[in-house]
C-alpha cells in the first residue's frame, strides 16, 4: 500500500516537471522567434480540438508571464449540423469559464466552396482566415495564433512534395509570418494530447478527421503512422527539422535572387518591369526563376496561384520571337519585345487594347494531368488547348474576315454566317465578346466555343480564360 501511494506522488512529480518543460519549450520556442510581446493583442483561432483547446491554455499561461491580450475566435462552417453546434457550446464554455473574450462566426463553407470554384477543405481555410484577419481588424490585434504543430508541419510538407513544390513548399509550415505565429510547431501531437489528459481538460473530437475523403486526411491517417512505425519513430520531428532547414536556405535565395533582380531588371513608376535579356542571360541558372517569381508576384501584387509553370513559360518565352505574349493570372501579361520581357497589369481590355467597363478578363495557363476530368461548367470560364494557339489571344469585338470551326471533321464557317444561323439579332452582333487567335474565333463568349481548340487527351497545356458572367449587351450568356 505504502509502495503505490509512493508510486502515485513520484507520477504526480513526473507529471510536473513534463508540464514545465513543455511549457519552457513552448516559451523559448516563441522567443526563439520574437511572437509575442506585452504590448500585442492576441486573436486565437479555437475550433474546440485538441490542437486548438491545448493553444487557448498555454496563451493563457504565458499571458500570466508577459501580459499579452487574448481574443479567442470561433468559424462554424455549417457542415456537421449538431456536431458543429457542439464544438461552438464547447468552445463558449471554455471561454466563459476562462474570462476570454469569444467572438463566433457562422459560415455556409459548401456554397461557398461552389461560388469560389475551391474545395470545401480550401473554402473553409479560407472562411477561417477571413473571420480572423476581419476580428484582428476590429479588435486592432497585432498577432494571430493557429495551433499548429509539428505533425501538421510534417504533413505540410508531404503534401507539397507530392503536389510539386520549390523551396517555399518545402519549408512547410513557417512559426511566423506576417502576423500569423504557430506557437505549438515545437510540439508533437502526442505532446499536445497528453498535455490535455493529464489537466483534466476534454476537447472535441471533428469525426470527418477520421474520413480519407481529403489529401491531407490520407497522409495524416495513413502515410504519416506508416512511415513512423515501419520506417523511423521520429519521422514526423525528422522532417520538421528538414522544413527549418528548407526555410532558412530559401530565405538565403531570396536575399540572393532580389540581387540578381536588381541588375537584370528596369521598373517603372507605374508598375511595369522589363526583364533585359542580356543582363538575365549572366544571372546564375539556379536563380533564375527565383528572379522571375519575384517579378510576376510584384506585378500581380500578390503571390498564391503563382506557380512553377507561369516560371517556365516565361523562361521559354525569352526564346520565342518578339511580339509573342503570355497571359498570366492576375491580369498580368508578358510580351516578348526586342530587349527582353515587358510584364504589365492590365485592366479592363477593349478591342482596340484601351480600358472598358463592360468586360474584364482572367487567363492562366495551367498544366494538365490526368486527374483533370471534370472541365468548367460555368459559362463564363472556357479550357483551350494552349500549344495549337498561333496567335496572341485577343479579347475583342468582330472583324472582317473572322471565322470558327463548327464541327470535329474540320468545317468552318464564316462568323456573320454563324450569327445568321443562331439567330442573333443584328443589333447585339458587334457588342458580342470573342476570343481570337487571328481570324479564327476560338470562343463566341457565351454562345460556342471552337471545336478546334477543345481541350483532349493530347492536350498537355490548358489555357484557361474567364470573363466576367451575367447579362451581357442583353443576352443572357
Amino acid at each position: 500500500m505504502q509502495f503505490r501511494g509512493n508510486f502515485y506522488i513520484f507520477k504526480i512529480r513526473k507529471y510536473k516537471n513534463w508540464w514545465i518543460n513543455m511549457y519552457q519549450r513552448v516559451k523559448e520556442y516563441a522567443a526563439e522567434y520574437h511572437m509575442l510581446q506585452q504590448s500585442d493583442r492576441v486573436i486565437a483561432g479555437v475550433s474546440g480540438g485538441a490542437d486548438s483547446i491545448c493553444l487557448l491554455f498555454v496563451l493563457l499561461e504565458l499571458k500570466k508571464e508577459i501580459g499579452f491580450s487574448v481574443t479567442a475566435v470561433h468559424v462554424h462552417h455549417g457542415l456537421r449540423a449538431e456536431t458543429a453546434d457542439r464544438d461552438a457550446q464547447y468552445v463558449e464554455k471554455i471561454c466563459r469559464e476562462q474570462k476570454v473574450e469569444l467572438l463566433v462566426y457562422h459560415e455556409d463553407v459548401k456554397t461557398y466552396a461552389a461560388e469560389h470554384k475551391l474545395t470545401v477543405e480550401e473554402a473553409g481555410r479560407e472562411v477561417r482566415r477571413a473571420a480572423f484577419k476581419e476580428v484582428l481588424r476590429k479588435k486592432q490585434g497585432t498577432k494571430i495564433a493557429l495551433a499548429h504543430h509539428q505533425n501538421d508541419n510534417a504533413e505540410t510538407l508531404l503534401l507539397n512534395l507530392c503536389r510539386g513544390t520549390g523551396l517555399k513548399g518545402m519549408g512547410g509550415i513557417p512559426p511566423v509570418e506576417g502576423v500569423w505565429i504557430h506557437p505549438l510547431l515545437c510540439l508533437k501531437r502526442k505532446e499536445v494530447e497528453s498535455y490535455l489528459e493529464e489537466r483534466g481538460i476534454s476537447y472535441c473530437t471533428d469525426e470527418t478527421n477520421s474520413e480519407d475523403s481529403y489529401a491531407r486526411n490520407k497522409i495524416r491517417n495513413q502515410v504519416i503512422p506508416y512511415l513512423e512505425k515501419e520506417i523511423n519513430a521520429q519521422a514526423s520531428e525528422h522532417m520538421a527539422e528538414t522544413a527549418r532547414q528548407m526555410r532558412l536556405l530559401g530565405a538565403y535565395v531570396d536575399s540572393q535572387a532580389a540581387e540578381q533582380e536588381k541588375a537584370c531588371v528596369d521598373t517603372d513608376g507605374a508598375g511595369r518591369s522589363l526583364l533585359l535579356k542580356k543582363e538575365f542571360a549572366r544571372v546564375p541558372e539556379v536563380l533564375r526563376p527565383y528572379v522571375i517569381h519575384r517579378i510576376l508576384c510584384r506585378t500581380a501584387g500578390r503571390s498564391k496561384n503563382i506557380e512553377a509553370v507561369h516560371v517556365r513559360l516565361i523562361t521559354e518565352l525569352m526564346h520565342r520571337q518578339v511580339g509573342r505574349r503570355l497571359c498570366l493570372p492576375y491580369g498580368v501579361t508578358a510580351v516578348r519585345c526586342y530587349e527582353g520581357i515587358r510584364f504589365t497589369k492590365e485592366g479592363r481590355q477593349s478591342a482596340g487594347g484601351g480600358k472598358t467597363e463592360d468586360m474584364h478578363m482572367t487567363c492562366r495557363v495551367i498544366e494538365r494531368t490526368g486527374e483533370m476530368r471534370t472541365f468548367p461548367k460555368s459559362p463564363y470560364t472556357k479550357w483551350f488547348d494552349y500549344d495549337i494557339i498561333k496567335n496572341t489571344v485577343k479579347m475583342r469585338h468582330r472583324e472582317p474576315g473572322d471565322y470558327l470551326t463548327i464541327d470535329r471533321d474540320g468545317r468552318t464557317q464564316k462568323l456573320k454566317q454563324f450569327f445568321i444561323n443562331e439567330k442573333i439579332p443584328q443589333e447585339e452582333r458587334d457588342q458580342i465578346w470573342l476570343a481570337a487567335d487571328g481570324h479564327h474565333i476560338m470562343w463566341v463568349v457565351g454562345v460556342r466555343q471552337n471545336q478546334k481548340y477543345q481541350v483532349t487527351e493530347e492536350t498537355k497545356r490548358i489555357l484557361e480564360i474567364e470573363v466576367d458572367g451575367g447579362k451581357r449587351d442583353g443576352r443572357d450568356c
